[in-house]
């Protein structure tokens, strides 16, 4: 199954849980700062043009209006391009 983004969203797959030296997990709703992600799929800008992200890319991000859920075990969120605050190079 594919999944297409609608509008100035992007779907990435959340950066696995942290792990400690205590070996206790962190999970991503309890770090601090930014979020990290690889880009799955993305939509387009208001303007018919490409947001500037590709499949592959890993990014961070913020904000707090995403939409998490599972496919096939799998987690993904869905968040605006706007919540994007740097793609990792």
């Amino acid at each position: 199954m594919q999944i297409k983004p609608i509008g100035e969203r992007v779907l990435i797959t959340p950066k696995e849980e942290e792990k400690t030296k205590g070996g206790l997990y962190i999970p991503e709703s309890a770090r601090e700062g930014k979020k990290e992600g690889t880009v799955v799929a993305v939509g387009e800008l208001k303007d018919g043009k490409e947001i500037p992200l590709k499949k592959g890319d890993t990014i961070l991000y913020g904000g707090y209006s995403s939409d998490d859920f599972e496919i096939d075990g799998q987690k993904y969120i869905i968040l605006d391009f706007k919540d994007v605050v740097a793609k990792l190079e």
